[in-house]
């Protein structure tokens, strides 16, 4: 872990003492960082950079410091301390005036093991921010006419993600296409997607999908499913929240997650059917190719993931709100009247079932393998 341990000591403390302290607490720990001391120089640069607050009496040195701090570094300031010589005593106060001047921060205290998996989470959360910002996704095609909802502020992505929004008229994938002349039309898709992405330099892409289906007769089911499995993340219907999330997810998780509508709602036991046409091929065990369910044509494929934990998340256009729900993948299952991949997953809290009916943010949703609801939490609180 690239961790960074700065320190705040006053002077009337006798440093041999503090430094012996200093030496018993962060081996306790557990972790690989770097001792910096008390000199901020390089404050920010790495991917997690800790303020020690090592004794009480520090309160007026952070003060004076702030300014260059926020200078080299917009982050949250996280104040790890030992408990002792009013380590904590300080870090509240200095906590405090952070939040009176509407600045973010954290003190890290508690058991050793609760501070070395905590600052694990804060490294993954800051790794996928540096991931993630200055990268392209595009919009091929507008978002489908039904996702009146389904849209996203160019400028606050960029201020929040470090993401450039960038608009690719479908006309250009469908000339793409039509320039490739080996290969059956699925793969003549992902071909012109592919291409498109390497013009455009994009990381990852949602497309405006259901054209393909009255210009070639074919999906892009086939192509979003390769794709995201090869680390592009490629979202459905031209659906921009849903790629922010699969974004955010692919950042934190090295894979793009599962887009897909909730078809069924129990909310009596919390017991929820997700349903999609694609899936990244990544995330299965296996799969089958069938027909797209609404219009019978074309290719979609059916995914069988591994039964076990799972996360259901998503972002909104403006990354104001969130939703994240931990649950269980009790079943697959491939009935003819849903989409071809079908999940039906059992919430661990049922009453979160009633934001889907009272507030949801949009249809699509994303499924990502594993309890991931503390990594999604805390990347969303650091925006």
């Amino acid at each position: 872990m690239d961790i960074a341990i700065y320190t705040l000591t006053s002077e009337l403390h006798d440093e041999n003492a503090v430094g012996a302290v200093t030496q018993e607490f962060l081996g306790s720990l557990g972790i690989d960082y770097t001792l910096k001391g008390s000199d901020y120089a390089d404050f920010g640069m790495s991917t997690l950079s800790v303020i020690y607050v090592r004794t009480g009496g520090t309160e007026g040195i952070f003060k004076r410091l702030l300014p260059q701090l926020r200078q080299q570094s917009q982050a949250p300031f996280y104040l790890l301390t030992s408990g002792k010589s009013n380590s904590l005593a300080a870090s509240m106060e200095i906590l405090s005036y952070l939040q009176q001047n509407y600045l973010q921060g954290e003190i890290i205290h508690g058991s050793a093991d609760y501070i070395a998996r905590r600052l694990q989470v804060l490294v993954k959360v800051q790794e996928a921010k540096r991931r993630l910002n200055g990268t392209r996704f595009g919009i091929i095609g507008q978002p489908s006419d039904w996702l009146i909802s389904s849209v996203a502020d160019p400028k606050v992505v960029k201020t929040k993600l470090g993401i450039d929004l960038v608009e690719v008229p479908i006309e250009e994938l469908l000339a793409g296409i039509d320039q490739i002349t080996e290969g059956d039309m699925p793969d003549r898709i992902y071909g012109a997607l592919k291409t498109i992405v390497d013009q455009y330099q994009l990381n990852g892409f949602t497309l405006r999908c259901f054209d393909l289906l009255t210009a070639v007769r074919n999906t892009g089911c086939w192509a979003l499913a390769k794709l995201n499995a090869e680390g592009v993340v490629a979202g459905c219907e031209g659906d921009v929240p849903a790629m922010l999330t699969m974004a955010i997810t692919h950042a934190l998780l090295d894979v793009s997650g599962f887009q897909a509508n909730p078809s069924q709602i129990n909310p009596e036991t919390g017991e929820m059917l997700f349903a999609h046409c694609t899936i990244p091929l990544n995330m299965v065990e296996r799969y089958e190719l069938d027909t797209h369910f609404e219009s019978g044509i074309g290719v979609g494929i059916r995914g069988f993931m591994n039964l076990g934990p799972v996360t259901v998340f998503k972002v909104s256009g403006d990354l104001k709100r969130s939703f994240i729900a931990e649950g269980e993948l009790v079943r697959n299952q491939a009935k003819p009247d849903l989409c071809r991949t079908q999940q039906v997953i059992q919430l661990k809290d049922n009453l979160q079932t009633h934001y889907f009916l009272t507030q949801p943010i949009g249809n699509h949703h994303i499924i990502t393998p594993g309890c991931n609801r503390q990594l999604f939490e805390n990347f969303m609180a650091s925006l």
